[in-house]
């Protein structure tokens, strides 16, 4: 039998919708039930649709994730009049109630139905067992709970893979909280400090950027912003945006007026992103903020970090400082959230750093894809000529699984690996200073690169540090550091 394109895909191959591929394409194949196949969605020829539009939309509906990118167009090429009669054929039919909200709502207009839904239960948008969902909005007309992340006008669906619930289970930020919960006030302290110098330098160096201390002081105080409760707006994102940035004639006015993009290369083929026209940024924008300013109880801070941050640098609202600017969004949901207290931000970027391949890997599937509905054209050497050829929704509509769980797996890394092995530093050079300095007198600025030293290097004092000190500091405290650290450490 040969294969048969169905549901979503046979929307993409018979009709001019532009939309990102689909992870999983249905199929007609020789099977008895609906099932998945790799990456196709085997289905028996006995549940094949006709070849009308609305029929493939169901079925992709039934059997199908909600992709909204390839809805948004395929409805309106169904007309009311065919909508209507296969709604009041069944009024109570889960599947046709959502072709029927989402049909009035990318038409801008109401059906004229005969049949008020005034009983029966309400159906979701999304199924809470299969995705992560908000309790945002309840749509009476079609007895429809809207559970998007975001809006039909701007959402971003995330699976409920086994990779994200083991990473989300590991409950990192109350972890986190219990943690610093233990710590007095001194080591708190010390151990923030640290907190945000790393990850100042390690948000610049994701850019291959060496800061210099004006830089890095500039992007600390944004940072710890992050804790500061405060609406997020254009103005606000315009200051924010002041704060990562030195050179004052890169400072933004306003969001951007005119096309960006992100390149590796020169010429047309070194462009391998280009965001949403100004226009369209701007609208989206406002969906986005809204969003952050609301965010949804129900869904996990983590992934709302992670999909608002990963949002701001996929619409990209400056010309400059993008990239740090989502980054520090991360750390304000979670602040948001109430969930990280005592001044605690997670060093995510350091992290995001060590597996710069997986962090850039999360950004080029969204961005890699994206690319291909643009015409670039070289003109000169700072100039091109951009051309979008694909639809809208791809901006409004992503799929923000892979970060999420990139970023669910960040956190804890970032507070096992990294807050904690920093304490344990942090408390180990306090023992041994503190070992030593019981039986001799030294300079404490000597004693405190002596015991630096004797941690870089496992418990051992080079003969070239014994020779740069030997004039400050007796022979045998080099033998009685190195014998504390066998024995404390």
């Amino acid at each position: 039998m040969t294969n048969t394109s169905v549901g979503y895909a046979y929307l993409l191959e018979l009709t001019d919708i532009k939309a990102l591929p689909l992870q999983v394409s249905a199929r007609v194949m020789p099977v008895t039930k609906v099932q998945l196949i790799d990456n196709t969605l085997a289905t028996p020829a006995s549940l094949k649709p006709s070849d009308k539009i609305l029929d493939h939309i169901l079925f992709a509906l039934k059997y199908e994730d909600l992709n909204l990118q390839i809805l948004s167009q395929a409805l309106l090429k169904v007309s009311s009049e065919e909508l209507l009669e296969c709604y009041e054929s069944a009024p109570m039919g889960r599947y046709i109630r959502i072709a029927c909200l989402l049909w009035e709502h990318f038409h801008q207009q109401l059906l004229p139905r005969i049949t008020d839904l005034t009983r029966g239960n309400y159906i979701s948008l999304l199924d809470p067992k299969q995705f992560m969902t908000a309790n945002n909005q309840t749509n009476k007309r079609w007895r429809v709970h809207i559970n998007l992340i975001g809006s039909l006008d701007y959402s971003i669906t995330v699976k409920r893979t086994d990779r994200l619930e083991k990473a989300l289970a590991l409950n990192t930020l109350q972890k986190a909280k219990e943690f610093t919960d233990g710590l007095d006030d001194a080591m708190l302290n010390r151990a923030l400090s640290w907190v945000y110098l790393s990850e100042t330098k390690d948000s610049f160096a994701i850019e291959k950027e060496q800061p210099d201390t004006n830089k890095i002081q500039r992007y600390t105080n944004l940072l710890r912003q992050a804790h500061i409760p405060r609406a997020i707006d254009e103005d606000y994102l315009r200051e924010l945006q002041k704060a990562t940035i030195n050179n004052p004639y890169e400072w933004a006015v306003s969001y951007r007026n005119e096309q960006n993009y992100l390149s590796n290369g020169p010429g047309a083929i070194g462009v391998t992103y280009v965001p949403p026209s100004p226009n369209l940024c701007r609208e989206l924008m406002q969906e986005w903020e809204h969003l952050t300013n609301q965010l949804p109880d129900q869904v996990d801070p983590i992934v709302l970090g992670a999909v608002i941050s990963f949002g701001f640098v996929f619409l990209h609202p400056f010309m400059d400082g993008n990239g740090r600017l989502s980054r520090f969004m991360f750390h304000h949901v979670l602040c948001r959230s109430g969930q990280l207290t005592n001044g605690l931000l997670l060093p995510v970027s350091a992290v995001l750093h060590n597996k710069e391949r997986e962090y850039l890997a999360a950004l080029s599937a969204y961005s890699s894809e994206t690319r291909t509905f643009w015409q670039v054209d070289y003109l000169d050497t700072e100039n091109y000529a951009f051309k979008f050829k694909g639809h809208e929704s791809i901006y409004r509509h992503w799929d923000g699984t892979a970060c999420s769980e990139l970023m669910a797996e960040a956190c804890d890394e970032a507070m096992e690996h990294y807050i904690k092995q920093e304490v344990a530093y942090l408390n180990q050079y306090d023992a041994l200073k503190r070992h030593i300095n019981k039986q001799f007198d030294i300079n404490d600025k000597t004693l405190s690169k002596l015991v630096v030293f004797c941690l870089e290097q496992n418990g051992k004092i080079s003969k070239r540090r014994r020779d740069q000190f030997q004039y400050e500091v007796p022979t045998d405290a080099f033998d009685a550091l190195e014998e504390a650290y066998s024995k404390i450490i």
